[in-house]
């Protein structure tokens, strides 16, 4: 039932992108439009993973986590039916909110129903597989579905997953409240939606469009809307988020860790499909089928990892995992661009193999770390860390990328290239092929073949960031939990200044709600 969340989850993530031509020309959506379909929803998750994590600790998390499958669903109809581009984007904001819940809900439970360390890496581990195998069925579905069915029948691929988790959802999972977290507090509420949503929102512009004032004062609010809702956290006695959580190093540690591996990964893989449909020339649903040696590279690996934990060390499995991870990049920096995408798919399938143990053991820590009661809390950070390392590294190292075909193709477009087709070759390599497609042949090449150049250097140098990158992530995980046993040999020490309170029990299957 836990596991049920994920795929519904990964399912309206991984179909979107392909659905997307499709919604554009149905509901004629302007570029705007498009932009705003594709991003609001990461938005409302971002913006609201800490209040729903710490509700779920308050009302019980499988309420909430019932509440939201109900409301994604919902959604979902709304938006497969949808008529118009405003109608889609306000489905697509209720189906960010409804999904901040399910996330924290799932995990939180997953950490109180399995307290043995090695139980609960096992269960972490299935759960997080389950949003791979999400990853690979949905594209692959939603590409059947799109050359059958008219393209709102993709967001209705998670709707029967919605129905089995209301059908078994309160038969079958227990109850878990804190009793005594208080109220929650609407401002902390409203600081944080106020810090996160400018936050994301500049980094993903300035991304996207270079230095500009609105997207610049719009990530400085963010940060000064952010001190004022940490320090409003310290004074309040039932805190939105625990600040006493961060005095652990391992629990810096692991949640520093996730974000920088999501700012690596995500970027790297938003250049891999990239690559895959603007230098190899495969359509979308070929694409997906190319993610897929990763993706089931990633599923053996979350698998595999908690196995594993019995024998060897926590802090070599997660170090040596990312050094696995660090040597697909380097593959990945050895793909050239006429060389097809057989070593894209290698690179891919090592970076996913090794981020399996950090994803399972790191969050098994984090979820550990903390009092029962506080686990939608802990649960809620580890998405958070997930969310805001991809818009920092999309920011970042996607800027890298971009700044690298920018330069390089400015110096090498072909002569006779009408002066907006340049602009809009100069963009980017999704721009040179539509402008390629309407010129002659030869001087069409001829920019094909320096957009793809261009392009495949700008992932060069993104793998190579990030490879290095995770080689220090690497080494301050083997430093930092060094002294940490391996799982089921003894509990982790409790974090310093937690507040010892008896862990709840769950609610006897009689007095449970229905």
């Amino acid at each position: 039932m836990l596991a049920v969340p994920t795929l519904l989850v990964s399912f309206d993530m991984f179909v979107l992108l392909l659905a997307l031509p499709h919604m554009t020309t149905e509901l004629g959506l302007s570029s705007t439009d498009q932009l705003w379909i594709v991003d609001i929803y990461g938005f409302m998750v971002a913006g609201f993973l800490i209040t729903m994590g710490t509700l779920g600790d308050r009302i019980g998390r499988r309420k909430l986590l019932l509440i939201g499958a109900a409301a994604f669903g919902v959604a979902s109809v709304v938006a497969a039916y949808s008529t118009s581009a405003g109608m889609l984007i306000a489905a697509r904001a209720v189906l960010g909110v409804a999904g901040a819940t399910l996330g924290p809900s799932s995990l939180s439970l997953i950490s109180n129903m399995f307290r043995d360390d090695k139980e609960r890496g096992v269960a972490i581990g299935i759960w997080a597989a389950c949003f791979s195998v999400g990853a690979i069925v949905g594209p692959i579905i939603g590409g059947v579905m799109l050359q059958h069915f008219w393209w709102g029948s993709v967001f209705l691929l998670g709707v029967p997953a919605m129905v089995v988790l209301l059908a078994g959802g309160r038969a079958f999972l227990p109850e878990y409240r804190n009793e005594g977290a208080g109220r929650v507090d609407l401002a902390s509420v409203a600081l944080s939606l106020a810090a996160i949503l400018p936050f994301i929102w500049g980094v993903k512009e300035l991304a996207k469009h270079g230095w500009g004032a609105a997207p610049v004062i719009s990530v400085v609010a963010g940060l000064v809307i952010g001190y004022l809702f940490l320090r409003r956290q310290r004074v309040l006695a039932h805190p939105l988020m625990d600040l006493s959580l961060f005095k652990s190093r391992i629990f810096n540690s692991t949640l520093t860790s996730m974000l920088l591996v999501s700012a690596v990964t995500g970027t790297s893989i938003l250049f891999i499909t990239g690559y895959y449909q603007s230098v190899a020339g495969m359509d979308p649903l070929t694409a997906g089928l190319g993610l897929l040696p990763g993706m089931t590279g990633g599923i053996i690996s979350v698998l595999v990892a908690p196995h594993l934990a019995g024998r060897f060390k926590t802090s070599h499995l997660i170090a040596g995992g990312l050094l696995i991870t660090s040597a697909g990049l380097l593959v990945l920096t050895q793909v050239s661009a006429t060389a097809g995408p057989v070593g894209l798919m290698i690179g891919f399938a090592l970076c996913s193999l090794g981020g399996g143990p950090l994803l399972t053991l790191g969050t098994g820590l984090v979820v550990g770390f903390v009092p029962p009661e506080k686990a939608g809390t802990a649960s809620s950070l580890t998405q958070v860390a997930n969310e805001f390392g991809y818009a920092i590294g999309i920011a970042t190292l996607g800027t890298i990328g971009t700044l690298v075909y920018r330069t390089q193709i400015a110096d090498t477009l072909p002569a006779g290239l009408p002066a907006q087709g340049a602009a809009a070759a100069g963009e980017s390599v999704a721009g040179a092929t539509a402008v390629a497609g309407s010129l002659p042949e030869q001087i069409g090449s001829a920019l094909l073949g320096v957009a793809r150049e261009a392009f495949t250097n700008g992932l060069h140098v993104v793998a190579a960031v990030g490879g290095i990158l995770l080689i220090g992530v690497a080494i301050m995980n083997a430093i930092v939990l060094k002294d940490l046993p391996s799982p089921g040999q003894s509990q982790p020490p409790a974090p310093p200044e937690a507040p010892e309170e008896a862990a709840p029990t769950p609610e006897p299957v009689a007095a449970r709600e229905g």
